[in-house]
């Protein structure tokens, strides 16, 4: 397995929807309490586009405590709380005061395995994952790791995994922004045909 970070290049580039695609098939490693290795491999996404997005946070250049974090430069974490209940991870990309993120929504279970089934409970392991609240909960992110720096943390971090056959990609429109008017039917949502980790929605 290689153990090469991504690093500031990878995150800091300005076509976020290339980061979106270009992160299937990476592994997001958040290692537990005691350093065991817990990973999984992203297979599917979802780029935001900030300012000019009417589905982000930052949609109009709005400016909060909870999003400050999307300002940064590429290669940051930002964590936010939804529906009172889920944790979801979005990583920073671009430059700095250009909030763009994409927001892991699934993974395939790689490492920690055993530790992922002892924190969401007894179900099929492809539920594990197959999700941004239910990956969350599997890999133990939460607030504490809002503004961890990707390139540098012992926290999380994305590491080159797996090869991925453009083939293989799929896009389609993100899922619960139908709020968004124009943008809510944007491909901007990326994930590998087939895999059974992929979240269930319509495709």
């Amino acid at each position: 397995m290689s153990a090469k970070r991504l690093n500031r290049d990878f995150f800091s580039r300005e076509d976020t929807l290339r980061i979106a695609r270009d992160l299937l098939g990476k592994l997001l490693v958040v290692p537990g309490p005691d350093g065991t290795r817990i990973s999984g491999m992203i297979v599917e996404t979802e780029a935001y586009l900030g300012v000019i997005d009417k589905a982000a946070h930052s949609f109009g250049g709005r400016r909060t405590q909870r999003n400050e974090i999307t300002y940064a430069d590429g290669g940051h974490v930002y964590v936010f709380f939804v529906y009172g209940m889920y944790y979801q991870l979005n990583l920073v990309t671009g430059v700095v005061d250009e909030p763009h993120v994409v927001l892991i929504r699934a993974v395939e279970p790689v490492e920690g395995v055993e530790i992922m089934r002892e924190r969401r409970g007894e179900m099929k392991d492809k539920n594990l994952t197959s999700g941004p609240g239910k990956l969350c909960i599997a890999l133990g992110i939460d607030r504490e790791l809002n503004g961890e720096d990707l390139t540098e943390s012992e926290r999380i971090w994305v590491e080159e995994y797996q090869q991925i056959k453009k083939s293989s990609i799929r896009t389609g429109p993100r899922v619960g922004i139908d709020y968004a008017e124009e943008f809510a039917a944007l491909p901007w949502r990326f994930w590998l045909e087939g895999n059974e980790f992929v979240s269930k929605v319509r495709a």
